[in-house]
């Protein structure tokens, strides 16, 4: 019987950033002239809104930010390496990276050899960093070798088809030079003081983005900007299912198996109720709070709009998560959530145990 351990992290790129940049794309979005004057105005915002955005656009409070963010890291990077996985499965979503108008699938297993992660020479593709500098001061050159287990997903692939996911799969690179940002800057993140990350890594991307994935780049657009959207996304109750076909498989494989879900949860550029100026901070709690009571139901029972209007499309990742931990009876050791009004999103890590 495999040895499971399931993680919660983020990938978000503001991050990689220095402290006074880290606020950029709430200052993109208070120069969009579709929104309010009074909506923009600081004196209307929350009080803690307020606090954090002060009289230097966040950057004070982007250093606080960042401190809590890289100790949640930190300490899930302590017990990924404690752990010693024979393979670490990530899912993350795709922003119009490799899935392109070409072909947008539902999920897909990049089953790659080992390959060369080239974070600051893939910007322009992916991670919104084009042309800035990052808090490393790393240029173009630097890189991961990046270790692949195209066995394990092969197995994988075939073991979720043969449960009636027709999961979608690839062996090289198509758009993308390597993998979406999702997973390079959850490398860079778990490796953030750069002590290397040598742990055999399969991608899974999932389509989070739906209906934005195309007519919106999965990225930001102003508020009165036509928007032709695409498809949906599967639901909620969906990715769950996929993650629970994952851990049934896992849990009969030799291996020891590290399933994390990589991703930030509401992002205010896609909460038009706040107008794009701050995340869905109650609906984020309200789902946070379920997970620490292991109210699994209140997750499978949100519907795909209300996880739109909350701007919780990435979270799907979690989802994904949460159907695995289920399926394995797993415990939730620890987790912490880290709020924020300015830097576009709140953002939740996690150590399941399974049993």
């Amino acid at each position: 019987m495999a040895e499971i351990l399931g993680l919660g992290i983020t990938h978000y790129p503001p991050l990689c950033l220095p402290d006074a940049a880290m606020s950029g794309i709430l200052r993109w979005t208070l120069d969009d002239p579709a929104i309010p004057a009074g909506a923009k105005d600081p004196c209307n915002w929350p009080a803690a809104m307020r606090k954090e955005w002060a009289d230097d656009h966040g950057a004070g409070a982007a250093t606080r930010h960042r401190g809590a963010l890289v100790a949640g890291l930190d300490r899930v990077r302590a017990r990924l390496d404690e752990f010693k996985p024979d393979v670490v499965v990530i899912w993350g979503d795709d922003q119009y990276e490799n899935f392109h108008d070409d072909l947008i699938p539902p999920f897909a297993i990049l089953a790659y050899e080992d390959l060369d992660l080239r974070p600051w020479a893939e910007t322009t593709t992916s991670s919104m960093m084009k042309g800035k500098p990052n808090v490393w001061n790393e240029d173009e050159l630097f890189g991961y070798r990046l270790r692949g287990r195209p066995d394990i997903a092969k197995q994988l692939i075939t073991a979720l088809i043969e449960q009636d996911f027709d999961v979608s799969y690839a062996y090289k690179p198509l758009h993308h030079r390597s993998v979406p940002h999702a997973f390079t800057n959850s490398v860079l993140f778990l490796d953030y003081h750069r002590k290397g990350y040598d742990h055999p890594t399969i991608c899974f991307p999932l389509n989070c983005y739906g209906r934005r994935v195309v007519s919106c780049r999965g990225f930001m657009t102003r508020m009165d900007q036509p928007v032709d959207f695409d498809p949906p996304s599967p639901s909620p109750r969906r990715f769950m299912a996929l993650g629970a076909a994952t851990a049934r498989f896992l849990r009969h494989s030799p291996c020891r198996v590290a399933l994390i879900a990589s991703s930030s949860w509401s992002h205010a550029f896609l909460v038009d109720k706040t107008w794009r100026l701050r995340p869905d901070t109650e609906s984020d709690r309200h789902l946070y709070d379920s997970m620490v009571a292991g109210d699994n139901d209140f997750w499978r029972s949100t519907s795909l709009q209300q996880l739109e209007e909350a701007g919780q499309q990435e979270v799907l990742n979690w989802w994904t998560l949460v159907g695995a931990m289920e399926a394995l009876g797993a415990k939730l050791e620890w987790s912490e959530f880290v709020e924020t009004h300015i830097f576009n999103s709140n953002k939740v890590f996690a150590i399941f145990e399974a049993q």
